[in-house]
């Protein structure tokens, strides 16, 4: 018997501390638009909890932060692009970010020793259509996007595939899956190639692979690959010899994967070669947690357990350089959409801004810590960063951190500009278009938070489309003004 995922909504006005728990809406009442009124029903199974590696275990769970009392003057703030930069246009009044759902796992009677309850990772399909959740207990949730917007049903059929199990539910053609994937999920990525249109021809069909696949990334090294559209298992990777901590497509179309290992290697695969393995890289001395590659396909990036993240090529597999500037380990990164920009989150409490072309640092976001927002007796390790990743336009980051505080910081500040308190969190993601954050937990849950809407200035569309094809040589060789280069390379904003 499976049973429904709740739902919690943030009320319209902001509760005062100690005024009670928070209310549970149903879905009937159609609180909000931009998800769905209709939740899907989840997989029963649960487990206890195992430890995860000495860097990345938690103290235990922790008491759920009280709501944060009135914003600072900045916090929030509507802003303008700058005379001299112009990078985008905000709506006034703009708020902190409201939580919006969250989806929550049942809670099985049998425990499993083999498995775990963390939400490791969360992705989006490239195309927005579907939603991704490692829901612990060597699950996956694959969710039709947006959720539906009929009423609560929990009519439940299941057929078995390959090691997967689809669910079917009212939503038409598309179909929650639950995929059984045997081990803890670690990472999560979908292929870059979208489902072709009518008379269109996708490349990736054209080599033999259906036209949108996830990768998982499994606690015994394994990889499995899974048609989104079927939930059957297409591949089984093998070669790592620890958790696969991370996986990132190459988001030009092509079936090539990444992986990153606790084993301290990276690993290159081609899916449209049977899931052949193309390279190893190794240069890493600790785990290696996250894998991310530019946009343009020319670059990837790998942070582990250690002060500085490598920057491999992705045309000759070869390491271009260490960025060096952390003082611990590095955990996470993400690239700018437009390739111009890389980003690192470590445990140093910092976020720093390079240019990927020139090694060079550009900024450093501070997370301090907010005692108002923590409770005096926790022991935790605030400064802690888990996850960092650029909003879909390239104006925004989103930050989570173990201070139990999603951050939302604007690029032309050293200051976040919205929090939102969060318990356990472990990781982030915006929506491919923009408007809302998926945040993941320890306790296996998802949350779904608002995120500033923005219009781009002119200036930043011009610039995002130069640098989609210029590297910061090219535009430093180029006859312009010397102030119009360095708003080109981001020295200004």
């Amino acid at each position: 018997m499976s049973r429904c995922v709740s739902l919690r909504v943030s009320l319209p006005r902001a509760r005062q501390a100690g005024s009670g728990p928070v209310p549970t809406v149903s879905p009937s009442r159609r609180p909000f638009q931009a998800l769905s009124r209709h939740l899907p029903p989840h997989a029963g199974r649960g487990a206890v909890p195992v430890a995860a590696g000495p860097e990345e275990a938690a103290p235990g769970p922790l008491p759920a932060p009280p709501l944060p009392p009135p914003p600072p003057p900045w916090a929030g703030r509507a802003r303008r692009g700058r005379a001299g930069g112009g990078a985008a246009m905000k709506p006034s009044g703009a708020e902190e970010p409201v939580l919006l759902a969250e989806l929550k796992p049942g809670r099985p009677q049998r425990y499993d020793w083999k498995s775990s309850c963390e939400t490791w990772s969360v992705a989006f399909s490239p195309d927005g259509a579907w939603f991704a959740w490692s829901q612990g207990h060597c699950v996956v949730k694959l969710i039709p996007w947006p959720l539906g917007e009929a009423e609560l049903v929990c009519k439940t059929s299941e057929r078995k595939s390959r090691g997967s199990k689809v669910e079917t539910w009212s939503r038409g053609a598309a179909k929650e899956k639950t995929l059984e994937c045997g081990q803890i999920v670690w990472g999560l990525a979908f292929s870059a190639w979208p489902a072709p249109e009518d008379g269109d021809t996708d490349p990736a069909c054209a080599v033999g692979l259906p036209c949108l696949v996830l990768a998982t990334g499994l606690n015994d090294g394994q990889i499995k690959v899974w048609e989104v559209q079927t939930g059957h298992l297409l591949f089984s990777l093998l070669g790592h010899q620890d958790v696969v901590r991370d996986l990132s497509f190459a988001p030009n179309g092509s079936p090539i994967l990444v992986s990153a290992s606790r084993d301290k290697t990276l690993r290159v695969w081609d899916l449209s070669r049977d899931g052949r393995q193309v390279q190893v890289l190794s240069g890493h001395v600790q785990w290696v947690y996250c894998c991310s590659i530019s946009p343009d396909c020319s670059m990837l990036c790998s942070a582990a357990g250690e002060k500085s993240a490598l920057l491999w090529s992705m045309r000759s597999y070869t390491l271009i350089r260490r960025l060096e500037g952390h003082q611990s380990s590095v955990v996470s990164c993400d690239f700018s959409p437009d390739s111009a920009l890389l980003v690192t989150a470590s445990y140093d409490a910092c976020v720093i801004m390079w240019d990927p072309y020139t090694g060079e640092q550009l900024r450093t976001l501070r997370h301090v810590p907010l005692h108002s927002m923590l409770d005096s007796s926790s022991e935790i390790h605030t400064s802690s960063l888990r996850s960092v990743c650029f909003s879909p336009e390239g104006l925004y980051l989103a930050t989570v951190a173990d201070d139990r505080l999603l951050r939302i910081w604007a690029l032309e500040l050293r200051s976040p500009v919205a929090f939102a308190p969060m318990t356990n969190g472990l990781c982030c993601m915006y929506f491919p278009h923009g408007g809302f954050i998926a945040t993941g937990t320890r306790d296996g849950h998802v949350q779904f938070w608002t995120a500033p809407r923005v219009l781009s200035s002119l200036k930043h569309l011009c610039r995002k489309a130069l640098r989609t094809f210029l590297t910061t040589y090219q535009v430093l060789a180029l006859p312009i003004p010397r102030k119009l280069k360095e708003f080109l390379t981001y020295r200004t904003f």
